[in-house]
Parts: structure tokens; sequence; C-alpha cells
């Protein structure tokens, strides 16, 4: 699998990686940094992660003048993508995508051999992170006669460009949360080699079940209704631990308290309530997995003055109580510690 991309304005390549096809989980992981900064392009940055069948593309773009990119894979591959910015032109060879995209939105498509041009307006930050994976990678990770995407598996079978669905969806609090793992990862050597892929296939989980089972809009909501809808969810997300009152939310987004309240349900399967719950436990692991944090400072931070609430909504979420969760995840990163320090 040979992975190129370049400026169409220069001859040189920003991206050159040549990798094998098929998954070992005894090659090692690799890693590239890639910085240009000039009067031309302003500037490129790009982290890569590269092992056989799959390489990871974290990159950074920012140019003064409108700049064209070309972007090829020669054999056929399973692409993971996240895009954090909007108004990026896109054509891709043998796939109807969305014209511009849209910042925090993600999805996944398969090409036999994937050609693409991308415009990069001038004066913005341009961020994406792209998961390439080899079809072998792909197929050790996700059982093929998976019914629930059936379609993308017959499409891979026949070598047939497509998305696993027609739009990008926005990103999720715990897609946002595993790609800032990925990037911020400390670890060195097969035991980074690990957690990367153990992480990718978090990932995949994550968007596969975010994608197949997106909500639909419902035929009796209008379109207008609809959008506050989303907006409404989108400021659940942004700030869950000091979330408005429905009340103030309805407020917020123009929009009555009954509309909100049977709107919501109807689109994304669940209470205002219910998804500002979800939201916080959340959090709550997040903080104990990455903190040395104690119950009463995990319970404030996600909104809650009543530590007693907070536990009783965190083991009927999770099924245990968060001083249990805190123990036994303090167990694991010592272990892990300790592989870490013997190897």
């Amino acid at each position: 699998m040979k992975i190129t991309s370049k400026l169409l304005a220069h001859k040189e390549l920003i991206i050159d990686i040549e990798t094998g096809n098929q998954y070992d989980s005894k090659s090692l992981l690799r890693e590239e940094n890639i910085q240009i900064k000039n009067e031309e392009t302003e500037e490129i940055k790009s982290h890569h992660l590269i092992t056989d069948g799959m390489v990871l593309l974290d990159t950074q773009l920012y140019f003064s003048t409108p700049q064209t990119i070309e972007f090829e894979i020669d054999d056929e591959s399973v692409i993971m993508n996240f895009i954090s910015s909007n108004n990026v032109e896109t054509y891709i060879d043998e796939l109807e995508s969305e014209k511009y995209s849209k910042e925090n939105t993600h999805n996944i498509f398969y090409t036999s051999h994937f050609n693409a041009t991308f415009k990069i307006p001038a004066f913005e930050q341009i961020n994406y992170l792209s998961i390439i994976l080899s079809k072998e990678f792909y197929s050790t990770i996700i059982n093929e006669d998976w019914k629930l995407h059936e379609k993308f598996s017959k499409n891979i079978l026949f070598k047939k460009s497509s998305y696993l669905t027609s739009k990008y969806l926005p990103f999720t609090p715990s897609i946002q949360w595993i790609i800032s793992e990925i990037k911020n990862c400390t670890r060195q050597g097969a035991l980074k080699k690990m957690y990367i892929e153990t992480k990718i296939t978090e990932l995949l989980i994550h968007q596969l079940e975010t994608l197949i089972n997106r909500p639909q809009q419902n035929e009796n909501i209008i379109q207008d209704d609809y959008a506050k809808l989303q907006e409404a969810k989108q400021i659940l997300e942004n700030d869950c631990a000091h979330a408005p009152t429905l009340t103030e939310l309805s407020r917020i987004i123009s929009l009555n308290e009954f509309k909100l309240k049977k709107g919501f349900k109807a689109c994304f399967g669940t209470t205002v309530k219910s998804y500002i719950i979800k939201l916080r436990m959340e959090r709550a692991k997040e903080l104990f997995q990455n903190k040395a944090i104690t119950v009463s400072e995990v319970a404030y931070k996600c909104g809650y003055k009543d530590v007693s609430h907070f536990s009783a909504a965190f083991k009927s979420f999770y099924g245990f109580s968060p001083q249990k969760f805190k123990i036994n995840w303090d167990i694991i990163q010592l272990w892990i510690t300790g592989i870490f320090l013997l190897g």
C-alpha cells in the first residue's frame, strides 16, 4: 500500500509512505513527523503512525493563499475519516462526496484506488485525522459477515468504492475522547502499537454504531425544528456539567418545551434528561481514567453538588460504584506501568 500527497503548485511530495498490506502483529510501529513552513505554504504539520496494513495521518494545514492538494492510495483501503474543519472542497474519484467539509464530522469509506483533490481555503486552520486500513487489516478487526454493515462488506467484496453512509455525521463525545487519547498517547514501542491498534478498533466500533444507528429525521418534524434540535444536542455536549434546564434550553433554541421534549426523543431516541446523564457519566469515566482525582472532585466537575447523587447515578449507569471503578482503574494503571518498566 503506497500513499502519496502533494501540493498541486509544487512537484515535491508532502506524504510518501509505503507499507505492507497484510496485518502482522509482530511488525513494528514507526513514526514520522513532517513540518513545512515558508512564505508560500505558511505551514504544513503532519504526524504519521505506520505499521503493516495501517497508516494514521494527523494533519494540520494553514495557507495564506488557496491551495489544492492531490492525494492517492494505490491499493484497496478502508478509510476512517475525522474532519475538524469547514469549507474544504472535496473531489474523490468514483465517490459522490459532500462538496464541502463540515467541522467535527466523520465517516468511513472504501476505495479500490483512492484518488482525491482537496481545495484548501486561505486563512483557515485545517485539521483532520485519517486512519487508512488495508482491506486485510480491516477484515481482522471487523467480521465481513456482520449483518449490520452487510452492504458495505459486499461493496468491498466487489471492489465498489462506497461510503458506509451517504452523509458525514457529527462527532459523539466518545469519538472525540478516543481521538484525543490517540493523539496524546505517550507510550513507546510495542506497547504503543498495541495501544493504538486497540484504540482504532474501539474508534471503529463507535463509528459503526453511530453511522449505522444514526437518528433519522422524523417526517413529522420540519427542517427548521430539526436544526434546532441538533443545536440543542450540541449545547448539551459542549457543557453537560452546566446544562441548561429544559425551560432555558427551549428559550436558547427558540423552540417550545413540548416540541423540544417530543422532538428530541423522536430524533435521538432518548430524553433530554437521560442524554445529560449519559454525557456526565462518560465524562466521569474519562476523568477517573486520566487524572489522580477524588470521587468528590469528579462529581463537582460533572455538575453534581451532592456526591451521593453522583454515586447513585454512576452506579445506575455502569452497574458499580465510582469508588469501585476508581480502585480497579488504579490497579490496571499500575499493572501497565509495571509491564512498561520491565520491558
